[in-house]
């Protein structure tokens, strides 16, 4: 038998009561990358469970834009997460593909595992493979998934996620996903 939601949860409270007073933005993202990247306990643990919900259907389960792109929230807001929530995002896609335009108004933990060598997870900061991006306060964007199918994991402060945020102009037709110059930030798909 696979890993379950509650296992998932409570591999996470420690993780969480160590970040929990911290901002997001790009010292936390090196940082998460150092301390808790892939190659580390806590990585390899929430990436299988993660993966292990996937597969057996308990995260990512919703359809957003079809089998491809599938959203699930984990766990809400609580006093035992120190109030963020856990969600997980599938997306499967070999050429780049957009997803729904959103904002962080506390910041993001996402931790980015992607399934398939080569597959990358793009964000505010740009492409990422295996390890975190820690979206800003404020930060808004369309995720975008290439070369594969890949699985975001990540931990809202306060729950918080907005989907009622329309992109400006430059937004709508500047991205990462269409870049071909944009760079890439790859580190070694787990095993």
């Amino acid at each position: 038998m696979g890993a379950t939601a509650a296992d998932l949860i409570e591999r996470s409270i420690p993780f969480i009561e160590e970040i929990k007073n911290r901002t997001t933005g790009e010292e936390l993202e090196i940082w998460l990358n150092e301390t808790h990247g892939p190659g580390t306990a806590l990585w390899a643990d929430l990436a299988r469970m993660v993966t292990e919900g996937v597969r057996d259907g308990w995260a990512a389960n919703i359809e957003v834009d079809g089998p491809n792109y599938r959203r699930s929230r984990i766990a809400e807001p609580s006093e035992r997460l120190h109030y963020f929530s856990i969600t997980a995002v599938y997306m499967n896609s070999v050429p780049a593909y957009r997803g729904q335009y959103h904002q962080h108004p506390y910041g993001e933990l996402n931790m980015v595992v992607p399934l398939d060598a080569g597959a990358l997870l793009g964000g505010p900061r740009g492409w990422q493979g295996a390890g975190w991006t820690a979206p800003d306060p404020g930060s808004h964007h369309y995720p975008e998934a290439k070369g594969g199918a890949v699985i975001a994991l990540f931990f809202l402060p306060a729950g918080r996620i907005s989907y009622n945020i329309t992109p400006n102009e430059s937004t709508a037709l500047d991205s990462t996903a269409l870049d071909s110059t944009a760079p890439d930030s790859t580190a070694p798909v787990p095993a």
